[in-house]
């Protein structure tokens, strides 16, 4: 008799454990730069590229949109105003990284035609999560409002990486969004708040009850997320949770895994005009412009 192979190969959730695991084994789940035996060097090159890259368009940096050191974009419009535009918000779990180290991410998409904006925002400590997601609100209706004197008045697709990818999900009912594309995103905050990342988030319970995409009523516009395939079980499996939640409310949007693709170097998928990522975006308005 013929069998039915139906087993999942994907790694298990080490989450459905989560009892057993002590408070070391809890932030490994989450440990990106030690997921990827050579994340230091891919972090490096990243930053080097992007100095490189935002060298070569100064025009349009740390254009503040809300008083703060770190609340300012930087915008890489096209030559058209009214091309669609990829508004890029960058990951570190909240607590590190910039702006000015993703600058080379917005290479494809320019390549493309499409202009990019790339918003920074307070970190925690310094502000909670709320504080964050706030100013990410705040950095869309700057955009509506100014953007078109700088040369953007597109369509919006709001895209994330990491903590930006939990951001942008949040922000996917803006008013100014038309689509977002979630990358390698955590989407429930439960368990981050039992991690050595909470040091600095100090996450409340009404935070992770309403800021986490996987508590929250589905908002009915496309969404991608994305992920690689070779991320942490925890990443792949919130991703594809999120899929599923949406799927059962029929919310539009694709899920794509990224075969070969670890947490860092996924984002290679902007670096070039028919780079996955790129085509993901064009997509998500129906195809390239």
């Amino acid at each position: 008799m013929l069998a039915f192979v139906l087993e999942d190969p994907t790694a298990p959730d080490p989450r459905r454990r989560w009892d057993s695991l002590d408070f070391a084994a809890r932030g490994a789940c989450y440990d990106n730069n030690a997921g990827v035996p050579d994340s230091a060097a891919q972090v490096a090159a990243r930053n080097a590229a992007s100095a490189t890259y935002r060298a070569a368009h100064p025009a349009g940096l740390d254009i503040a949109y809300a008083p703060g050191d770190r609340t300012a974009f930087d915008l890489y419009p096209a030559a058209d105003a009214q091309a669609p535009c990829l508004v890029f918000v960058h990951g570190g779990y909240w607590q590190r990284n910039a702006r000015a180290d993703f600058a080379c991410f917005a290479e494809g998409m320019n390549a493309a035609g499409w202009s990019v904006a790339m918003p920074g925002y307070t970190l925690a400590p310094e502000a909670s999560l709320t504080g964050i997601v706030a100013e990410i609100g705040a950095a869309l209706d700057w955009l509506v409002e100014h953007g078109p004197a700088r040369g953007i008045g597109g369509p919006i697709v709001l895209a994330g990486w990491s903590a930006g990818a939990h951001l942008a999900a949040l922000h996917l009912g803006h008013p100014a969004v038309t689509a977002v594309l979630a990358i390698s995103g955590v989407y429930d905050l439960a368990p981050i708040r039992e991690t050595y990342l909470n040091e600095k988030l100090g996450l409340t319970e009404v935070e992770i009850e309403t800021l986490s995409p996987l508590r929250l009523a589905v908002t009915p516009k496309p969404m991608t997320i994305a992920y690689g395939s070779r991320e942490l079980p925890a990443l792949v499996h919130d991703a594809r949770n999120l899929h599923a939640l949406r799927g059962a409310a029929h919310a539009p949007g694709a899920l794509l895994p990224v075969p070969g693709a670890d947490h860092f170097s996924i984002l290679d998928g902007f670096r070039r005009p028919d780079g996955i990522l790129v085509r993901a975006a064009q997509d998500l308005l129906g195809g390239a412009r």
